[in-house]
């Protein structure tokens, strides 16, 4: 059963605010919530996919609205990436980094320790990013690269120098053709970017630090406007405060 129990959770905590937060790590199949004494609730959310309950048990600490949340389960799950079937999606949210998934948290506006980061670190450098995520990367630095830079080129391979003008053609492209609309585009934005070569690097090796997740965050909640957090909680020290409830496009699709 790929369920985690979800103790210490605020009395002003929906069941729709708690779906939100766990949809991060993926499919959510259900959430039972009940209250817990006069100013408490616990919670039993069960996933679609083993891999998303362990990404569920790497945020054990984080806060919701103002509390922190303990999370546990009475089983092991695995952090391997699953074998999908054929989708129209390039990828899962369950097929992201745990670093990715734990940047989204930050530039959303939720309090993550450095400890909770340092986890998700861990994992990636223990289970590897998945084969479906990394050729959806590949294939976006390439195809990018192309069309902004010409015939067998990336952006991830180009120097610093030249990747302002790049990234002027490729918005230029992506006007014309759309290119951004299809998937994720977030991605593809970033790509085309001057830190592009980051983005690409931190998406696609597992040698990463705490900060690099912070900087991941910073990227993402300065694509969007200042707006009010949804998630309800003071935004931890990476300086994420402008994430607004659409801070990343498709977390969860």
């Amino acid at each position: 059963m790929s369920a985690v129990t979800v103790a210490n959770i605020s009395s002003s905590t929906a069941q729709e605010k708690l779906h939100e937060f766990f949809s991060f790590c993926g499919d959510i199949k259900s959430i039972d919530l009940k209250p817990e004494g006069d100013s408490k609730q616990s919670a039993i959310v069960t996933f679609e996919k083993p891999s998303s309950a362990g990404t569920a048990l790497m945020l054990n600490g984080g806060t919701l609205d103002g509390e922190q949340l303990h999370i546990t389960s009475d089983v092991e799950h695995h952090n391997h990436h699953e074998q999908f079937h054929h989708s129209s999606s390039p990828f899962e949210q369950s097929d992201k980094p745990r670093a990715g998934i734990a940047a989204e948290y930050l530039a959303k506006g939720y309090k993550l320790s450095d400890h909770i980061l340092q986890r998700a670190i861990e994992i990636d450098n223990k289970q590897g990013i998945s084969k479906r995520f990394l050729d959806y990367m590949r294939s976006l630095d390439s195809t990018v690269g192309q069309k902004a830079l010409g015939p067998d080129q990336t952006m991830s391979g180009k120097v610093q120098s030249t990747l302002m003008g790049a990234r002027t053609r490729a918005k230029t492209i992506d006007e014309q053709k759309g290119y951004s609309k299809i998937a994720h585009e977030y991605y593809s934005k970033a790509i085309s970017s001057p830190f592009g070569k980051s983005v690409f690097d931190f998406y696609t090796t597992t040698s990463k630090q705490v900060h690099d997740i912070h900087e991941e965050a910073r990227r993402m909640a300065n694509q969007q406007p200042a707006a009010s957090s949804s998630a309800g909680n003071t935004t931890h020290a990476t300086d994420t405060s402008a994430a607004g409830p659409d801070a990343q496009p498709s977390l969860a699709t």
